[in-house]
């Protein structure tokens, strides 16, 4: 393994043991990072840290974490070691307008991806001159009328990183903001629906493609190994929010 500005650099994945946040996690380990991948189902987890493993002959640890649990965030990270780059890419959304989506529901989806990044944010450990990353959308500048809370909320998480940006000096805060990926989130659809979901994309993004979990994580690691960023929301959503 060729060493790089990650070798051995403690390096957390919340939201780690599936979709953007696995695909993270097996960028930074090929890179020689000692990963810890977070999350709270435990059994996908070790699926997860086996994959990479065989992926790119690399060992990664597993931590169960849940980010809606005031106190379990307070508890895992008064115990945690101080970390180098940490990456917050966890967070349930559901679709639907705001006048039919359940409030519950809404505060849910709120409490997962806005408020688990802020439990992380205000707990964890990261050594100076390190990173957070967080993963917001591209509907935060794109909204629609479907999507009204999820735009919501990934324009608050973007806000709040420049903040901590200011806050957490000289730890360094940015935010990657993807638009449509292919990844495991799609898996619920049929495969007629996300194939047709995929070309309907193809033909309206400007780059004629849909983006990839490589796409996503090739921003994180820019973000993590550039001492001049912070602060800084990198748009990756193929030109959607043009088109």
């Amino acid at each position: 393994m060729e060493s790089s500005l990650f070798q051995d650099k403690a390096v957390l994945i919340v939201g780690g043991s599936a979709g953007l946040g696995a695909a993270t996690a097996r960028s930074f380990a090929a890179q020689g990072a000692r990963v810890t991948i977070a999350s709270r189902n435990a059994a996908k987890l070790d699926v997860c840290a086996r994959q990479i493993a065989a992926d790119v002959n690399a060992q990664v640890t597993t931590t169960v974490l849940d980010i809606t649990d005031d106190a379990f965030v307070e508890r895992y990270f008064a115990n945690a070691p101080v970390y180098d780059h940490v990456v917050v890419t966890a967070g349930e959304t559901p679709m639907g307008p705001a006048r039919s989506l359940p409030l519950c529901e809404a505060y849910a989806a709120m409490n997962s991806k806005f408020w688990g990044a802020y439990r992380v944010a205000r707990a964890v450990q990261i050594r100076e001159g390190g990173s957070l990353t967080l993963v917001s959308g591209f509907l935060s500048v794109r909204p629609r009328k479907t999507s009204v809370l999820q735009g919501a909320i990934n324009a608050a998480l973007e806000a709040l990183a420049r903040g901590l940006a200011l806050e957490l000096s000289p730890v360094r805060v940015n935010t990657v903001s993807p638009g449509l990926i292919a990844t495991s989130l799609w898996s619920n659809l049929d495969e007629v629906a996300r194939t047709r979901m995929y070309a309907d994309a193809e033909a309206r993004l400007p780059v004629r493609r849909v983006g990839q979990a490589e796409d996503v994580t090739n921003a994180i690691l820019y973000l993590a190994s550039t001492g001049y960023a912070t602060g800084s929301t990198v748009l990756l959503d193929g030109g959607a929010a043009l088109a």
